[in-house]
């Protein structure tokens, strides 16, 4: 043995181990609670990422978000708010609420629900027969009945649910998140979208833009499918990955000497960080992505088993795929602009046929979420937020349909921490405009941030000459959802 060898005890031995499995104990603890930045958080020249993990303003209750956007307008009447007084007064005008405007035509007589609605859950909730599997998790949502908009438009009242304002250019709530606390896993995008198997919502793309904020921090688009991501890896025969990694390590020479004599632009800033995402992305996504892992059983409580529903359940399992994986904000859309009266939710000519195509694609994957990520843990870590632009009228729309409503409209919330089977706020007898506990998408944003641990009025972005909000100068957290 030589003589420069020392030897070591084993009481030496183990103490020594005993540090380490502490150390590897205390960095797990800080990555659970995202206190540990993470490895890729620098690029191949060692520039920090600007979706680099953030500390958030105070202990969040949420790590992630999940947004189930129903694109047209679904009826608040018909799907959650149950008004027996429409029964009542069925076939009488609506008296008694000042000039009643509607966006086509003229103003019909009240229209009863088609629907038959059922009590569901220890909390009692009475949800409509168009959501029978939603409805056996009520004791799970909070429901929120005062929700009210500014426009009847659907772009406009589009662009005030996401991104705070009626005009065009603002970011959308995911980009601000992303913005605020950076994203979990380097290599997948922060801020994700999937939209309708049919095509995307109004609007289109503004829905997700980044607007004024970096261009990094606008949404990835997933396709719901075929292929969800395009173009992803490069043609193994003519690239290889040490080329690859050679060529984008050149590229980004260039760009940091470009960047220096052109200082401040975020465009170029965010061109190199998609170049490296998309570069960790081709190693991480591909598994991602990957649904054909999951077991027949799991595949089947998203309703893939059946063609009516397989499309939207595709979008909720790959949004759980996600979360698990360290997405921040996730947004599905059910709706495409494809036909609007017959793809969205937008049900002016027949409510019937309209809403009862359109929940039985959504209702089984919903439900079938939110049991998923019960089971697994992850609804105590996940906000899951459902709603569309508006609601509908309570008053007919040629007797057949109903026309859109920005004075009312229900939304629901569930996971991080949030008590399950409430009811909060209430639209007047007929549902036609919200009454009790009046509440603003600036609310609803609010309260998004506040359970992902940020304050709405801390998260700022100098702009134009003023520190921007995703909620402007309003807003105030729900205080049934925050306490």
């Amino acid at each position: 043995m030589s003589a420069n060898r020392r030897t070591v005890s084993r009481r030496d031995f183990l103490f020594r181990a005993g540090e380490g499995v502490g150390g590897v104990a205390l960095a797990h603890m800080l990555q659970q609670d995202g206190l540990l930045a993470a490895d890729s958080a620098c690029d191949a020249q060692g520039i920090v990422s600007p979706t680099a993990p953030q500390k958030p303003h105070f202990r969040p209750k949420a790590k992630a978000v999940i947004s189930l956007f129903m694109s047209g307008g679904v009826s608040h009447v018909d799907t959650f708010d149950h008004k027996p007084m429409l029964e009542k007064h069925h076939g009488q005008p609506l008296t008694g609420k000042g000039r009643v405007r509607v966006r086509q035509g003229f103003p019909g007589p009240l229209m009863r629900s088609p629907f038959q609605f059922e009590r569901h859950g220890e909390c009692g909730k009475l949800v409509s027969e168009l959501f029978p599997h939603v409805g056996s998790k009520v004791d799970d949502l909070a429901f929120i009945h005062s929700c009210k908009g500014r426009s009847n438009d659907h772009v406009l009242a589009h662009y005030e649910w996401n991104t705070g304002s009626v005009l065009m250019g603002h970011p959308s709530v995911g980009s601000w998140v992303t913005y605020g606390l950076g994203s979990q896993n380097q290599s997948l995008p922060g801020f994700v979208v999937i939209y309708d198997h049919r095509g995307g919502p109004f609007s289109g793309p503004s829905n997700w833009s980044s607007g004024y904020l970096p261009a990094t921090y606008q949404g990835t688009v997933f396709r719901s499918q075929g292929d969800p991501i395009l173009d992803l890896n490069p043609p193994g025969d003519l690239l290889t990955r040490d080329q690859q990694r050679a060529r984008l390590d050149h590229l980004a020479r260039l760009n940091d000497e470009h960047a220096k004599r052109h200082p401040g632009s975020s465009e170029l800033a965010a061109r190199i960080a998609s170049y490296e995402l998309a570069y960790r992305m081709q190693s991480c996504a591909p598994e991602a992505v990957d649904i054909s892992q999951e077991p027949e059983k799991t595949k089947q409580l998203y309703g893939m088993d059946d063609p009516v529903t397989e499309p939207f359940g595709r979008q909720c399992l790959l949004a759980r795929r996600l979360v698990e994986r360290g997405v921040r904000f996730i947004q599905l859309y059910s709706g495409a602009l494809r036909q609007q009266n017959i793809d969205t939710w937008d049900a002016h000519s027949n409510l019937i046929e309209n809403h009862t195509l359109h929940a039985a694609e959504v209702d089984r994957p919903i439900a079938g979420l939110l049991e998923d990520l019960k089971q697994t843990g992850l609804l105590d870590e996940t906000l899951v937020v459902w709603h569309s632009e508006f609601g509908r009228m309570p008053i007919s729309q040629r007797g057949l349909g109903r026309d859109h409503n920005p004075h009312a409209m229900t939304a629901w919330m569930a996971g991080a921490g949030i008590q399950g089977g409430q009811s909060i706020g209430a639209t007047d007898e007929f549902g036609y405009k919200a009454e009790e506990q009046v509440l603003t998408y600036h609310d609803l944003h609010a309260t998004m941030l506040h359970l992902l641990g940020m304050d709405h009025t801390r998260l700022t972005y100098f702009f134009n000459g003023r520190h921007m909000r995703l909620t402007d100068v309003h807003g105030d957290p729900i205080p049934q959802l925050v306490s």
